[in-house]
């Protein structure tokens, strides 16, 4: 029986298992990932990607890759009788900005693309990467706490050791309910059925493209574009036994408003949604991460962002820790930090207003109070402060500053003009010392 010892061992690459991977290698670190699917999903799930997360994908230079794979859309929900009377529908902010806000808060902005468009995306930039290894087909049958790691029996037989465990397998983890971390919240919160077809939609909307539509012909129903030029998911939330193909077949082209639509329909399924968290976020040195932390409902188009962060936050705070940068305290920081905000997603995803929210107060939220954007110029190109955060600590600095000697991280200095300076608070002399997420220290 093969026997594996890794610094680092991620269960899941989803979202969070992928980005917390991508997060450790570019630190230089080992690490082994381990997923049961033989391959990446081919359903688009989660269609919303964050101003937040597009920041962490900007500073991997995967903006344009992930664009490549999204609708052009206003990020905001429009509600009509029919798609065909959009034109004269009421517009309803979803807690996203406009292209015109966006531009104000950050160098980048969140966009409409599917996560079977994300996640390969995200597979294909580790695989640049040197030190982790990765292992499809391979599920997780026990996992025990060993001294100060962890012990995991594979499916294949196989037993790896693991100085730490990032649990990224989903909102059934196998890992967290190993470890008896119980759920609490509520469960059953947004039942339904939905079907996933191609149509040509763009045509009916013409140039009132949003992020969902929802129309009231047919009965409350919601359209998302979903990626491929012309793939949508209709859902609607409620149950019953005759909701089958041909039943979508009349009511998606009664809400669209086209009885002669084009329309081929490639999967139905029911769904149950939850808003929940586990008790806790850590075993000793196991932590959950994403749907296995929390799960949310898909109002609002959070899930897949707050995984994402997760992964972000917890990978360079072991990161910190396994290259000695910062004692194993700073681990203490992860669920005190990511807690509140699914905790604020899971009772918005509760509600059942939760998919209408304010730009305003939701992107506090999903930046996370990072230091604000200031385009800036550099040597080499124009860039935005949120684009200059190093791996470690970033100083940046008035341009008549002498930054004081540091010990622990290693520290980025920026010099900053006297504009960008004042712009972050900066007075003459001063200095903001900020994490890699861009929160000051």
């Amino acid at each position: 029986m093969d026997s594996n010892t890794v610094p680092v061992l991620i269960v899941g690459a989803g979202p969070a298992g992928l980005t917390a991977a991508i997060t450790l290698a570019r630190y230089g670190l080992d690490a082994m990932l381990v997923e049961r699917r033989a391959a990446p999903s081919t359903m688009p799930k989660a269609t919303v990607i964050s101003t937040r997360t597009m920041e962490i994908l900007r500073s991997w230079g995967l903006e344009d890759a992930v664009r490549a794979g999204a609708d052009d859309v206003r990020m905001r929900m429009l509600l009509s009788r029919t798609l065909a009377e959009a034109p004269g529908g009421t517009v309803v902010p979803v807690g996203y900005p406009s292209p015109e806000q966006a531009e104000m808060l950050s160098p980048t902005g969140a966009l409409c693309a599917p996560q079977d468009h994300l996640e390969p995306v995200l597979l294909a930039h580790l695989r640049t990467l040197p030190g982790v290894r990765i292992e499809s087909g391979r599920g997780v049958e026990e996992v025990h706490r060993a001294g100060s790691g962890v012990r995991v029996r594979l499916d294949d037989g196989r037993v790896v050791r693991a100085r730490y465990l990032i649990a990224a397998d989903g909102a059934h983890s196998t890992v967290r309910r190993a470890l008896d971390i119980p759920l609490a919240g509520e469960t059953d919160v947004l039942n339904g059925v939905r079907a996933m077809f191609h149509a040509p939609l763009w045509d009916v909307v013409g140039p009132h493209r949003y992020l969902l539509y929802g129309t009231t012909e047919a009965g409350d129903g919601t359209f998302l574009p979903s990626g491929q030029g012309d793939r949508w998911i209709y859902g609607v939330a409620r149950d019953t036994p005759d909701m089958d193909q041909r039943w979508f077949e009349h009511t998606i082209r009664r809400a669209v408003g086209a009885g002669d639509l084009p329309l081929t329909i490639t999967r139905v399924d029911r769904f149950a949604s939850a808003a929940q968290l586990a008790a806790s976020y850590r075993a000793g040195p196991v932590f959950l991460v994403g749907d296995a932390a929390h799960r949310v409902t898909p109002r609002g188009g959070t899930g897949l962002n707050i995984a994402v962060h997760d992964g972000f936050d917890l990978g360079w705070k072991l990161a910190w820790v396994l290259r000695g940068w910062a004692g194993p305290e700073v681990l203490d920081t992860y669920e005190a930090e990511r807690r509140p905000v699914a905790e604020h997603h899971a009772a918005r995803s509760a509600d059942p207003n939760g998919a209408r929210r304010s730009v305003d107060h939701e992107m506090r939220i999903d930046l996370g109070g990072r230091l604000p954007h200031v385009w800036t110029s550099t040597a080499a190109d124009r860039v935005s402060t949120v684009d200059l955060l190093g791996p470690g600590l970033t100083m940046f600095v008035d341009a008549d500053a002498e930054p004081a000697a540091r010990v622990g991280p290693p520290v980025t200095l920026r010099r900053l003009d006297r504009v960008t300076a004042r712009a972050l608070g900066l007075g003459r002399g001063s200095s903001l010392l900020v994490r890699p997420d861009g929160v000051p220290a």
